[in-house]
């Protein structure tokens, strides 16, 4: 099932990887029957087509090599005319001899206090076996494949493609038209490949529909222990979603939810968020999701003052109870976040948790306003907005830091109430399993090319 429903989202992650094996592997599964070969390119608004992003498998050997002593760079010539730039102080500082670097651990021993930053080159060579040599004033050697170091080039386009390749950036932005990737509970739990796919297509897509899990507590623990461990909040380890009295969060209520992101108030908000539905209600009680990223590009493109301030200005968040134990939160966010290049990173925005402390001085307040209200109209187009209605032994995944999410106002049985449960994992711990099951997924496809070739 995951891949007739996954692969579109997930196969152009693999393709941008810039490493022999995932390329390698990326034949494998364009052979028959694995993949259709549409599934080749995902188009996402305003970036890349990722499918016409991959790149020929292709030993790197070296050609040539010299010391650029005046310029302090050590030049590599690649048998295919290209060249690449090393500066003799990072090459120091990253040798790869026992002596430096704790190979078992992959972890630098060499201390910044014994870098010398300022060391020139005595002797660079290219060996028998196609790697670097370099000799050093004190006569320390060291040696460097030619892989690691074509990997690591500092030319733009090598670091751009190495950083797509650790972290997966680029999004495919959507609207109500998006078919939400669905997987199979089971299929996510006992298959590397299904796991791989779903993670893949909810780092891309921002979400991800499991079907065919146990309609009871405890899957939404299950599927963590797939990927680490559960965040622990001060709600718990998981959460119980139903109506309450005396609710200390607006969730724990029938009424309606307006579009937000859970948990503002923390200043390291949780980055994934699942939700299984165990009981649904008799009568309303529909999921709604918007893409904030679009939103904000959406806003970006219509109103760019209103998404410089909400971009700019710090808002007050807060949240007061017990739970787990007792706690009162207080933060401060921009609703929108931006990383150094401007692009949209993450969207702090929960409208029942947004304090009325409003630290700004009093001439930003009403433009705070106006772009705030400008951006949640946005959120609240039609076009803008999947809905869907869960069915007891779903789970929906989705990105805490992209996705905003909403539910209609309900009316339970009273022998049966709605009962979702949900838990929170943070990003570090998906892409850390994302990285482990694509290398594992990736060796196996690469291996089996082998054996067929043999």
């Amino acid at each position: 099932m995951w891949m007739s429903t996954l692969a579109r989202f997930a196969l152009p992650a693999l393709q941008r990887s810039t490493s022999a094996m995932v390329c390698q592997s990326l034949r494998a599964c364009r052979t028959p029957g694995l993949l259709p070969s549409c599934l080749t390119s995902v188009q996402l608004r305003g970036q890349h087509t990722l499918g016409s992003a991959s790149r020929p498998v292709a030993r790197h050997s070296v050609r040539h090599v010299r010391a650029l002593d005046e310029e302090r760079l050590i030049e590599v010539e690649w048998e295919d005319g290209g060249h690449s730039l090393y500066p003799f102080t990072w090459l120091r500082d990253n040798c790869q001899c026992p002596l430096c670097t704790l190979q078992s651990a992959q972890a630098r021993k060499l201390l910044m206090a014994d870098l010398d930053i300022h060391a020139g080159v005595d002797i660079v060579e290219v060996t028998n076996d196609n790697k670097v040599s370099v000799v050093w004033p004190d006569q320390h050697s060291s040696v460097f494949d030619s892989e690691w170091l074509k990997k690591r080039c500092f030319s733009p386009a090598a670091r751009q493609a190495l950083q797509e390749e650790l972290f997966l950036n680029e999004r495919y932005y959507w609207d109500s038209t998006l078919r939400v990737p669905t997987a199979n509970y089971q299929e996510v739990l006992h298959d590397d490949k299904a796991a791989l796919a779903w993670l893949l297509a909810l780092r891309r897509v921002g979400i991800v529909y499991l079907t065919g899990a146990p309609a009871e507590q405890g899957q939404v623990a299950r599927l963590a222990e797939r990927i680490g461990y559960l965040r622990l909040t001060f709600y718990g380890h998981t959460w119980q979603v139903q109506d309450k009295n005396m609710a200390n969060n607006v969730a724990y209520t029938s009424g309606k939810l307006s579009q937000h992101t859970d948990y503002p108030a923390l200043h390291f908000a949780p980055g994934v968020q699942f939700l299984h539905c165990i009981n649904q209600a008799m009568e309303g009680g529909e999921s709604e999701v918007v893409d904030g990223f679009h939103m904000a590009e959406q806003l970006q493109r219509e109103d760019p003052e209103a998404f410089k301030t909400l971009t700019s200005l710090l808002v007050d968040f807060t949240d007061t109870g017990t739970d787990y134990c007792d706690f009162m939160l207080q933060s401060k966010k921009c609703i929108i976040d931006v990383d150094a290049e401007g692009r949209v990173a993450r969207i702090n925005y929960n409208n029942a948790t947004r304090d009325s402390v409003l630290d700004l001085p009093l001439h930003q307040v009403q433009p705070f306003y106006r772009a705030l209200k400008a951006f949640v109209d946005i959120m609240n187009r039609p076009e803008n907005i999947v809905t869907y209605k869960m069915e007891p032994g779903d789970v929906v995944t989705f990105d805490n830091w992209r996705l905003l999410h909403g539910r209609r106002s309900y009316i339970s049985r009273p022998d049966k109430p709605r009962h979702l449960e949900g838990a929170y994992l943070d990003w570090d711990e998906v892409m850390s399993r994302l990285r482990i099951l694509r290398k594992l997924v990736c060796g196996d496809m690469e291996m089996r090319t082998r054996n067929e070739g043999l």
